[in-house]
């Protein structure tokens, strides 16, 4: 899927919280590796895993309904057939974020479907901290 850069690049400028669904923080993991470097960006990053509690030191909440303030950008570390469910979760969020972006290798239409109309931006297949550093934003955090 193509993604227009200077779109992205100027949400990532204007992006404060971001959920990490499917967050875990073991070293050496991808989801680990990216969720530090958001903290290290500045980003608000919130935890979202059903079972985990205090993923990098931070309050973690089991479902983005869980969770008790406003979202920018919701971040899917999960397996494309979860994309979906997530997919509705994020439309039942008020006020509804900017973006759902699925990483690196994550394909789902059927939550690109879902989204569609919705305004909220969907990125597939794109790792959101290669993204950052390759593109930063103006006025960027890091």
């Amino acid at each position: 899927m193509l993604h227009d850069i200077q779109e992205l690049t100027a949400l990532l400028g204007q992006v404060k919280t971001i959920a990490v669904v499917g967050a875990v923080d073991k070293p050496g993991r991808p989801v680990d590796m990216v969720g530090r470097y958001l903290i290290d960006a500045g980003y608000d990053v919130i935890p979202v895993h059903p079972k985990r509690t205090g993923v990098w030191g931070l309050p973690t909440y089991p479902t983005l309904a869980d969770v008790p303030r406003a979202v920018d950008l919701v971040d899917v570390f999960r397996a494309a057939q979860h994309c979906p469910g997530h997919a509705e979760e994020t439309l039942k969020l008020s006020p509804l974020p900017r973006c759902f972006w699925m990483q690196t290798g994550i394909f789902s239409p059927e939550a690109r479907q879902r989204l569609a109309g919705s305004g909220i931006i969907v990125v597939e297949d794109l790792c959101l901290k290669v993204f950052h550093e390759q593109h930063p934003p103006t006025g960027a955090r890091s």
